[in-house]
């Protein structure tokens, strides 16, 4: 038989941890760490793809091989070791702010390669219009014809690549929190909510503590599908 229920006693909706805190109010907190590092990230990578895309894709002939080379180089490592292998050289003595820009900056060199292939295809296409020739001529700079004129063009696509970029971040971060090499306590991201459930014992007794896993889950399926449909929405025809 039940007993009365005592108003004076908490209620953890999604159980707690090991420690009696509540896992719904850590992963609030650990939401604003999470997504925030990702949309950080995703700026980083936003000016160095465009950057670096639009400067290979408007001058092609050795610019664009070697910016090309290093795309390929960066991509062709294995992701998850290169990520712990920078993030291990991170002192673990620093504060936490400074190792949360340190694991966002990490993870933005890393991940501007997609964009920049992106800007610069579509810079590969629109250098040889005639409004570039036109502006040419009348002798407006090269900078001014890349940031006025070209890139709005192409700002639909971006946003697209940008919205697509943001899961690969949280996946980033996550992991690397997961392993031990990313955030550490006290901040609180869902990879290091996740480092709870390591335990295979613990995570049977108490399954609620899968919780971060099945948010990041959900956040990055919705990412992938609000990108997709911007993609869709920015070309049309180009499925």
């Amino acid at each position: 038989m039940i007993g009365p229920i005592d108003k004076e006693q908490r209620v953890f909706f999604l159980g707690a941890d090991r420690v009696g805190r509540d896992v719904l109010t850590r992963l609030i907190y650990g939401t604003r760490i999470s997504m925030s590092i990702g949309l950080l990230g995703v700026m980083l990578s936003f000016v160095l793809g465009i950057l670096l895309g639009g400067v290979s894709g408007y001058f092609g002939g050795t610019i664009d091989n070697a910016i090309q080379r290093l795309i390929e180089f960066l991509r062709s490592i294995p992701t998850i070791p290169l990520w712990m292998g920078l993030a291990a050289a991170v002192p673990s003595s620093w504060p936490p702010e400074r190792i949360y820009f340190s694991i966002t900056i990490i993870i933005s060199l890393i991940g501007w390669t997609g964009l920049a292939r992106v800007v610069r295809g579509r810079f590969l296409s629109l250098r040889e219009e005639d409004f570039v020739l036109a502006a040419r001529l009348d002798g407006v700079s090269e900078f001014r014809i890349i940031t006025r004129h070209m890139v709005p063009l192409i700002t639909s696509h971006i946003i697209a690549a940008i919205t697509l970029a943001i899961p690969g971040m949280i996946l980033a971060e996550t992991s690397l929190s997961f392993l031990g090499l990313g955030l550490q306590p006290p901040v609180v991201s869902w990879g290091v909510l996740l480092q709870e459930a390591q335990n295979v014992r613990a995570v049977a007794t108490a399954p609620w503590l899968l919780t971060p896993a099945l948010a990041v889950m959900i956040t990055v399926l919705a990412l992938n599908f609000v990108g997709d449909g911007l993609r869709d929405a920015a070309d049309p025809y180009g499925r």
